[in-house]
Formats: C-alpha cells, sequence, structure tokens
C-alpha cells in the first residue's frame, strides 16, 4: 500500500537526521507506527522500534569509537543498572489501550526534550553515582515498557546538568540506547515475541541502515541541527495527540 512506502522513506529520513546527533531514532519510529492509519499492535510496533533502534546506533558507535569518545570508566554507571531495568521493561506486558496512553505521554515528553537544548559551560564530572544509576535504571525501565533507546532523554538531562561536552553525551546517548534495546528486545523475546515479518521489517531495516549512516557522516556539520530536531519535535507531538485521542 501508499502508506507503507511512505513510512519506509520516513523512516530513512528519521535514522539520517537522528544518527547525526548519535540518536537511533526510536522515538519517531514509535511515532509512525502507532498512527492509527497503520492498525499495528504493540507487540509488533515496539520490537519494529528496536531492531531500527540497534541498526542506526550501531553505525554511529563505530564512529564514535573512531573518534575515542567512549569512555566506560564515566559510562557504565548508566548501564549497570539500565540494562535489567530495560529487560523488565520489555518483560512487562500492557494492555493495548494502556500501551498507546503511556507512549502517547512519553512521545510528548520526548517531543519536549527534543525542544530544549541547554547550553552553557560544561561543569566538572561531580554527580553522585547513585544519581547516575538512578537516571539509567528509571529511563532504562521505560525504554523496554515502551520500545526506545533511552537517549533522547537521558542526552537532554546531561545537557542540562552540564555533564560534558556534547560529543561525549552523544557518545554516552548512542551506547546507552544501543544497550537498552537490545535488553528490551531480548525482554520481550523472553515474554513471547509474534512471528517476525521480514516482508514489513526488512525494507525498514534497510533503509534506516542506509539513513543511518548518510547522517552519521554528516554529523549535524552540513545543515541546522537545532532548527530539524524542533521541527522533528513539533511532528513527534502532533503524533502524540493524534495517539492519544484516538479511541481504540
Amino acid at each position: 500500500m501508499a502508506e507503507w512506502w511512505w513510512l519506509v522513506i520516513a523512516f530513512f529520513l528519521i535514522a539520517m537526521v537522528y544518527a547525526s546527533v548519535g540518536f537511533g531514532g526510536g522515538s519517531s519510529y514509535l511515532a509512525l507506527l502507532a498512527l492509527p492509519v497503520f492498525a499495528l499492535s504493540p507487540d509488533v510496533i515496539r520490537p519494529t522500534a528496536l531492531f531500527c533502534n540497534l541498526v542506526v546506533v550501531g553505525g554511529s558507535l563505530w564512529v564514535f569509537h573512531r573518534e575515542r569518545l567512549i569512555d566506560w570508566k564515566n559510562f557504565w554507571p548508566f548501564m549497570v543498572l539500565s540494562v535489567p531495568a530495560a529487560y523488565a521493561g520489555g518483560l512487562w506486558r500492557l494492555r493495548d489501550s494502556v500501551f498507546f496512553v503511556v507512549l502517547g505521554l512519553t512521545l510528548l515528553a520526548a517531543a519536549a526534550a527534543l525542544w530544549v537544548r541547554p547550553t552553557g559551560e560544561v561543569r566538572a564530572r561531580t554527580h553522585s553515582l547513585a544519581l547516575n544509576m538512578g537516571l539509567g535504571a528509571g529511563i532504562g525501565f521505560l525504554s523496554g515498557l515502551v520500545g526506545i533507546g533511552g537517549g533522547i532523554f537521558l542526552s537532554p538531562i546531561l545537557l542540562l546538568l552540564r555533564w560534558a561536552e556534547p560529543r561525549s553525551i552523544a557518545a554516552l546517548a548512542s551506547v546507552f540506547i544501543f544497550v537498552n534495546s537490545l535488553a528490551g528486545l531480548l525482554g520481550q523475546w523472553q515474554r513471547g515475541l509474534p512471528a517476525i515479518d521480514l516482508g514489513f521489517l526488512g525494507p525498514l531495516l534497510l533503509a534506516v541502515s542506509a539513513g543511518g549512516q548518510v547522517g552519521a557522516r554528516l554529523g549535524a556539520r552540513s545543515y541546522d541541527a537545532a532548527r530539524i530536531r524542533r521541527i522533528t519535535a513539533v511532528l513527534i507531538a502532533v503524533a502524540a495527540l493524534f495517539i492519544l485521542t484516538d479511541p481504540r
């Protein structure tokens, strides 16, 4: 159907934009997949978004690794509780009506997170271990529950806290998204995933793979990343309102 081909094109563009700033695009994939026109169930929506996240962020991780921006000494506190929390979220099955309400509210929060871009000097990493682990656990659980990687929430919080310079935070967000997406998928697999329709999932994965490679190379240098981020925030917010007002 025509809507499906528009979905493939949209996934390519989403992956390109998000990969340029170290994100996977999970919130936007969810916003599109959950629209009433596609009539997809949460059991299809959540793993599809997470598989796409893994493909896109995998490419970004390679770029950040080559640039020596992945610092496990400072990153591990965010991961140690986020991985089991994302797995637990993936295990939790919500009723369809509840899932779409939680998803709609999560997307509204994601839109707000995309819109805000704190600026200022970077502070020393003096934040407590408990704070970093708590952030990881909370965002990780939400990630597994709705099917996002969580970087779209972690990154703005760390920018607000002046935790590090933006490229280091983007590298952390990429690692965070990858491990949480994988843990969320494992939780959903343990609970029981539906049969994967490669005719549906395959072209989407190819689209985000190509878009992610383009975006990772652009690196937000060839266009106004702040303006595109805010346009994306508006689109996510509109999709969230459609989801929240749909009587299903």
